[in-house]
């Protein structure tokens, strides 16, 4: 199933333009949609390294009798193709269990019931689990729906950098859109970002392909972020190593979430190219 995007929907008008965002995700780049409606406060994701229990909070519940009609309206009217995914195993009676083989899945920052307590910036633990075990990479939508007409990779020279700027550049060919580099330079200059691309074989193409790199060598992390365009769809990397909180989560990635107004694809430390 890496071909298809998994989406657990949410019935309210929030979820309705993150499920608009999903449908232009797969529109864009070709991708199945598979929406998960769920009947079950919880549902299990067996990834190779843990079993994650994901918690649902109660709009996900809301008005459940009209979310599969409102979830099929606005397939109707995308023409996107997509199917409905039911469980077909239970752990228990009341944990149903959710496939992992998906080549993308869409959470919202928060989708368990601690929402109230994070602030914009913030991603909840749920989600946070699901980006530490996944073999896809997890999509992140703005709450309310915007195309977007380039992709961004941010990119760092790390391994899991790389995973990034590697997926960018599938989903540049997925989608036809041009593809942007963001670097902050972090004290080291440019040649050594270039023998890492080097390294990789992906410099002379990024160079022949016209692709833009907004490199930044001075000023605060938070200064550069002003000038990323609002119209990219961000890619980032995620460290795992037993630093997953305080390298994904930290201040650099809560202030890219904070500051910018982009939908973001991040690839977790485990993520596996096809």
């Amino acid at each position: 199933m890496k071909n298809q995007l998994l989406h657990i929907f949410r019935n309210t008008p929030f979820g309705r333009e993150i499920f608009l965002q999903t449908i232009y995700f797969c529109k864009t780049t070709g991708l199945h949609l598979k929406v998960y409606v769920p009947t079950h406060p919880q549902f299990l994701m067996y990834f190779a390294n843990e079993v994650v229990t994901v918690d649902l909070d109660k709009p996900f519940f809301r008005s459940s009798e009209t979310a599969r009609e409102h979830a099929k309206e606005l397939i109707r009217a995308a023409g996107v193709d997509a199917s409905f995914l039911e469980p077909k195993g239970f752990s228990a009676s009341i944990l149903p269990d959710i496939p992992v083989d998906f080549g993308v899945m869409t959470c919202p920052r928060v989708i368990s019931g601690v929402s109230s307590k994070l602030h914009l910036g913030h991603i909840g633990p749920n989600v946070r689990t699901i980006i530490k075990n996944a073999e896809f990479p997890v999509l992140i939508p703005t709450p309310i729906y915007k195309e977007w007409r380039r992709i961004i990779v941010f990119f760092g020279g790390s391994a899991n950098k790389i995973k990034a700027l590697l997926y960018g550049i599938h989903l540049q060919l997925l989608s036809g859109n041009p593809m942007m580099l963001f670097t902050y330079a972090e004290n080291k200059p440019k040649a050594y970002y270039e023998q890492i691309l080097e390294e990789h074989n992906v410099l002379s193409g990024i160079k022949s392909g016209g692709v833009e790199w907004l490199f930044v060598e001075k000023g605060h992390f938070k200064e550069a972020l002003y000038d990323v365009p609002p119209d990219g769809l961000m890619v980032a990397g995620a460290y795992g190593h037993g630093l997953i909180k305080e390298v994904l989560f930290g201040d650099l990635m809560e202030e890219m979430h904070a500051m910018l107004p982009n939908n973001v694809v991040i690839v977790g430390p485990h993520y596996r190219e096809d």
